[in-house]
């Protein structure tokens, strides 16, 4: 059929030739070109959890900044701790007039010296807590005095049964000195601080674009990528509610404005002996659970609109209409009642 066509195409272009008077040439079109073929492959349908996550900078350090006084009627500093060195209750901080003044742990400092006599109040339940009593309450009575003789003779002191103003330092728990303002014998009289330190607890202090704080939340559950490679869980437990403008980047020119958080760590060892490390933190912006996936390029657009997948089984070849839900890294979410755990669905050939 195709020859007879073919002949008689010619013949009428002959015609056409001897009827015109003049001579031109004709040449046979040439033949389409046949359609590329795209090699493909196959990809499973699981059902799994899907994650979209943000990712922001972050430094890793340790949550928490205090500033150390001297309380009391002060003295010639006489001993200090050296920068990094990590102190805890009972421990000495640093030495007045040669006396050694101790760390304690609690809510709020001391501001009056301690014995029997006093009246009741917050500090004498915080010095009760520290020294082990079974039951601390805010009356400093005679089991209170002996704890507190019990103590002074063990960490050779005076023993008076009184705790004057100045003899220990309250601070929130363990402290991890960062800096040491005082100076050997200088005089210190509680107007300056002795030195800085931070909590003994590795987080992260975040910076989000200003543009993009809808997306992290205090309570999200985040991933720290450290400096190694590894990655720790944590959780956002501070947002400012003040953007920052001051920063530039590193051209010099004004950097656009973020907001600070804080992350603590759920493994704080992971972080250990790392300070003021960057870090790449990986906020969950939107999860599902338990929900059919398959590749992002297993998706095929439709002419009238919507997107499908081609479903290989024992029948063949079928296109299958889905809708998409949540896109993450490579898989994203469909929905359908023909789209089954299990099948195989087109993709193209890596």
């Amino acid at each position: 059929m195709r020859r007879r066509v073919v002949l008689a195409g010619a013949a009428v272009a002959v015609g056409a030739t001897a009827t015109g008077g003049a001579g031109w040439w004709w040449k046979r079109p040439a033949p389409a070109p046949a359609a590329a073929s795209v090699p493909t492959d196959t990809a499973t349908v699981v059902r799994t959890d899907i994650a979209t996550t943000t990712q922001v900078p972050g430094a890793l350090g340790y949550r928490g900044q205090y500033s150390v006084f001297a309380q009391g009627p002060g003295g010639t500093v006489t001993g200090l701790p050296q920068p990094g060195q990590v102190i805890s209750r009972g421990q000495q901080l640093f030495e007045l007039d040669g006396r050694a003044v101790r760390l304690f742990y609690g809510d709020r400092p001391f501001w009056r010296a301690l014995a029997l006599g006093v009246t009741d109040g917050p500090d004498v339940r915080v010095l009760e807590e520290n020294l082990g009593l079974a039951h601390p309450n805010n009356h400093f009575d005679g089991a209170t005095a002996t704890a507190v003789r019990r103590w002074q003779r063990a960490t050779g002191q005076t023993v008076t049964g009184v705790v004057d103003l100045g003899t220990v330092n309250v601070q929130p728990g363990p402290i991890r000195v960062t800096a040491v303002t005082a100076t050997l014998g200088s005089a210190n009289r509680g107007d300056a601080p002795m030195l800085s330190a931070t909590s003994t607890s590795p987080a992260v202090t975040i910076s989000v674009p200003a543009t993009q704080t809808y997306l992290v939340h205090v309570a999200d559950k985040v991933t720290v990528t450290l400096p190694d490679g590894k990655t720790v869980n944590g959780t956002v437990v501070q947002m400012s509610a003040v953007a920052d403008a001051t920063q530039q980047d590193p051209s010099g020119r004004q950097a656009p404005p973020t907001v600070s958080g804080l992350v603590t760590l759920d493994t704080p060892d992971a972080g250990a002996g790392l300070d003021q490390a960057p870090v790449q933190v990986n906020v969950t912006s939107a999860a599902v659970k338990g929900v059919l996936a398959v590749p992002i390029t297993a998706l095929v657009a439709l002419a009238g609109g919507g997107y499908g997948v081609y479903v290989l089984d024992a029948a063949g070849r079928r296109l299958v209409g889905v809708t998409p839900g949540l896109f993450a890294d490579t898989l994203v979410e469909v929905k359908s009642g023909e789209l089954h755990e299990g099948d195989k669905v087109e993709v193209p050939a890596a």
